[in-house]
C-alpha cells in the first residue's frame, strides 16, 4: 500500500481538443505520466471530472491535491471557461478558474489563455509553453514560434507577451493533403532541396499559391512528379507564404522554436535559409515548466 509520501505533490495537466496528458509531480519533477484520447472535443461539461480521475486516481492520497491544467479544458466548450488575459501581459497570470468538483481530494485550477483584440487572435495552451521557456530563459527578448496545426508567433519582451499572430498553415496542409485533389499526388517521404526551393517561391510570391497548388497535381500526371517531392513542395509553399506574412516577427529577431520535433526542424531549416538562426526547446519540458511556474504562483496566493 502506498504511503502518503509516495503520492503526487501536485498534478500537471495539458488538456487539448483531442488528447489529455497528466503528470504526477514531485516539486518540478514528473514521477508518473498518463494520457487518453478524451480531449475537450469528446466530452460534455459534466464528464471532465470523471475523465480526469480515470487518469490520476492512483496518484491521489487522503489530503487534497492541487491540479493545474492548461489548454482547451478552459475553452467555452470545455470544463469551465477560463477568461482570456489581454496582451500585453505575462504568459501565465493569476486569473485561473476553479471548476466545481465532487471529489474532495482534488482542487482544480484551469489557466487562462491569451487574447489580442486587434488584430483579433487567441491562444490556449501555448501561453503555458511560453511561460515555461521564460522560466528557463528569463532574459529572453525576441520571438517565440510554436509550430503546430495553428502555428503561433509571439513577440516577447520584459517577461510579457507583447503581441502574437496565428497561422493555420498546419491545418491547411492537412486539409489539402487529405481532402483535396492533391491527395492523389502526395506520399510519405521528403525532399529537402524541393522544400527549400518551394519556401523561397512562397516567400517571394505568396499570392500565386492557389495556382501553384494545382500544378502539383498536373505535374504528377504529366511528368510523374514523385510523391515525396510533391509533399515537400506543398509544405514549402505553405510555409513560405506564412514566413512572408510573419516577416515582421522573425526578420532581425532572436527566434525560439517550441513544438513537434519534425515541424520545428522544417521551420528551422526554412528560417535558416533566410539567415535566421533559431533556438529550440522540447514542448513537453516547457509545458511542465510553465505549469510548475503557475503552481508555485498558486501556492503563494494560498499561503
Amino acid at each position: 500500500m502506498n504511503s502518503e509520501a509516495s503520492y503526487a505533490d501536485w498534478i500537471a495537466v495539458d488538456w487539448g481538443t483531442s488528447r489529455v496528458r497528466a503528470w504526477a509531480m514531485k516539486n518540478d519533477v514528473p514521477i508518473a505520466e498518463a494520457h487518453s484520447d478524451q480531449g475537450m472535443g469528446t466530452l460534455a461539461k459534466d464528464a471532465f471530472e470523471s475523465a480526469l480521475l480515470a487518469l490520476i486516481d492512483p496518484w491521489l492520497g487522503v489530503r487534497q491535491t492541487k491540479v493545474v491544467a492548461c489548454g482547451m479544458v478552459g475553452a467555452r466548450q470545455g470544463w469551465a471557461e477560463a477568461a482570456y488575459s489581454d496582451v500585453p501581459c505575462t504568459p501565465v497570470s493569476e486569473n485561473h478558474t476553479r471548476p466545481p468538483v465532487k471529489d474532495t481530494r482534488i482542487d482544480v485550477h484551469i489557466l487562462p489563455g491569451l487574447c489580442q483584440r486587434k488584430p483579433a487572435d487567441v491562444m490556449r495552451g501555448e501561453e503555458t509553453q511560453i511561460a515555461g521557456y521564460l522560466a528557463k530563459y528569463p532574459d529572453f527578448d525576441g520571438v517565440i514560434c510554436l509550430p503546430g496545426t495553428h502555428t503561433k508567433w509571439a513577440q516577447v519582451s520584459a517577461g510579457e507577451v507583447v503581441s502574437f499572430r496565428t497561422f493555420m498553415t498546419g491545418e491547411m496542409f492537412a486539409l489539402l493533403s487529405k481532402s483535396s485533389v492533391l491527395r492523389h499526388s502526395l506520399t510519405k517521404g521528403w525532399d529537402e532541396e524541393t522544400f527549400l526551393q518551394a519556401v523561397s517561391d512562397g516567400l517571394s510570391r505568396p499570392e500565386a499559391m492557389a495556382s501553384r497548388f494545382f500544378s502539383i497535381r498536373a505535374e504528377s500526371l504529366l511528368s510523374a512528379l514523385d510523391g515525396a517531392s510533391a509533399t515537400a513542395r506543398l509544405s514549402g509553399w505553405l510555409l513560405g507564404a506564412e514566413l512572408a506574412a510573419a516577416r515582421a516577427y522573425w526578420l532581425g529577431q532572436r527566434v525560439a522554436l517550441i513544438g513537434n520535433a519534425t515541424l520545428s526542424k522544417h521551420y528551422a531549416t526554412a528560417l535558416g535559409a533566410q539567415g535566421v538562426a533559431t533556438e529550440t526547446a522540447d514542448a513537453t519540458k516547457v509545458t511542465l515548466a510553465g505549469l510548475f511556474a503557475a503552481y508555485e504562483h498558486i501556492k503563494e496566493q494560498v499561503s
